[in-house]
């Protein structure tokens, strides 16, 4: 049974669903509000910030635990459905999370839609990672993470990184990854009943076309779970059964598994989206945290996927003909 004090969030957040269900407010609105939430998301006492600009072009930001592993580097997405979030409104989950898993922290800003579509988040994530290894990073001392579309977007990074035979981090983890940008009708039925989960699904429905715009929904890039999954590291899922994206991770994760990936499904009961941010008030979440940075630290004992090498083709030997015998 969820804790008293993720009770209390909870109906918080279903008093503020019922006017955002009936009003839609716009995208700049919701933005809006969200950063100002973010006023109240301190870092840890124990971890600093350190802002910098990825080839001069992607706003990005360290955060240092006190005593961090030198060489070993946690790369976070965060989330948003592709078009709200920024490094404030997740700055203190990803401080949390470093200090929890003695890792230092790199998050940026990647661009959002509708303004920026895909490929562009996706480019930058991808620029991030390719920063980390010119900054003298081995991949296998980089691990992914993010929650709900970042979750997502580590997920597309692994595959496009698979596809393009470049090598692959330690491992990756999905705070309540957002895997199929698609939603069914039966969802909205499934839910219409409660009005927090509603707003979640009339969310997913219009900002996944926002982020693919011309690009089928179905884009392996775009929707992870309708890629092909070989040749994936080692993979931590945690997803709450009370959450619209339930049933698209449990597909996601026995695909994944029947394809040959360690996947580490890690099920919560009854609780809201991105519970994960309200860390300092929701004792699940700081148990989440808790069970991520553990995966985290036993992510080097299991060896590296490497993309797998296309088979080598031999030339065909004809067989010499018999000799006459003279």
């Amino acid at each position: 049974m969820p804790s008293f004090q993720h009770l209390l969030l909870k109906q918080f957040l279903t008093a503020a669903a019922g006017p955002l269900t009936r009003r839609k407010p716009s995208i700049g609105a919701i933005r809006l509000v969200m950063e100002a939430g973010a006023l109240f998301q301190f870092v840890p006492w124990r971890v600093h910030l350190e802002t910098l600009k990825i080839d001069n072009k992607l706003e990005a930001e360290w955060l240092r635990p006190r005593d961090a592993h030198p060489t070993r580097v946690l790369l976070y997405f965060h989330g948003g459905g592709y078009v709200l979030g920024s490094l404030n409104t997740h700055r203190s989950l990803v401080g949390s999370l470093a200090e929890r898993s003695g890792l230092n922290a790199l998050t940026i800003n990647y661009r959002k839609a509708p303004d920026h579509p895909f490929p562009a988040a996706l480019d930058d994530a991808r620029r991030a990672y390719r920063w980390l290894l010119r900054q003298g990073h081995r991949p296998e001392d980089i691990v992914l993470a993010g929650d709900s579309a970042g979750g997502g977007l580590a997920l597309a990074l692994l595959l496009a990184l698979r596809d393009a035979g470049e090598p692959m981090p330690a491992a990756a983890l999905g705070l309540s990854p957002w895997t199929d940008l698609q939603l069914p009708t039966s969802v909205l039925r499934r839910v219409a009943h409660e009005e927090t989960l509603l707003l979640e699904a009339l969310q997913i429905r219009t900002w996944g076309p926002h982020y693919a715009r011309r690009t089928p929904l179905t884009h392996p890039l775009i929707s992870p779970a309708q890629a092909e999954l070989h040749g994936l590291p080692p993979l931590l899922i945690q997803i709450s059964d009370a959450e619209v994206l339930y049933d698209d991770v449990v597909r996601f994760t026995e695909k994944a598994r029947a394809a040959g990936v360690s996947v580490t499904l890690q099920p919560f009961v009854g609780l809201v989206h991105w519970w994960h941010l309200f860390w300092r008030l929701v004792p699940e979440a700081r148990q989440a945290l808790d069970q991520a940075a553990e995966f985290i630290r036993h992510a080097w004992d299991a060896p590296v996927a490497r993309p797998a090498a296309p088979p080598v083709r031999r030339p065909k030997v004809r067989a010499a003909p018999p000799r006459r015998a003279a």
